[in-house]
């Protein structure tokens, strides 16, 4: 898996890419997103557009993210979900507990 952390404004967007899969950039996703957090970012857009794949250890990262920001008073967010990583938010019911954006645009902009 790669990442990019980048601004946009107030907000910090994590751009993902490859495979975040047990052994593939899961614990490298948590230590990202604690980084992030521990900066002080209280807006982040997590943008899925280059994923290839996701498995359990993965979709667990997301929900462990997304716990933690929670609990940080930060608020997450994800676009550019490829169809594959919707399909299993949508299996698993878990699209109903994440922001969800059809574009980066959309999910900055939902911060105003």
């Amino acid at each position: 898996m790669k990442f990019n952390v980048r601004q946009s404004g107030d907000v910090t967007i994590l751009d993902l890419s490859g495979k975040i899969t047990i052994g593939s950039g899961e614990e490298a996703l948590r230590n990202t997103m604690q980084e992030i957090m521990s900066s002080g970012a209280r807006k982040v857009v997590i943008n899925m557009s280059g994923v290839t794949m996701i498995d359990s250890s993965g979709i667990g990262e997301l929900v462990s993210a997304y716990t933690t920001a929670t609990n940080r008073g930060t608020k997450l967010k994800l676009a550019n979900l490829p169809a594959k990583v919707s399909d299993i938010l949508t299996i698993t019911q878990l699209i109903t507990v994440f922001d969800v954006y059809d574009n980066e645009a959309d999910a900055v902009n939902s911060f105003a």
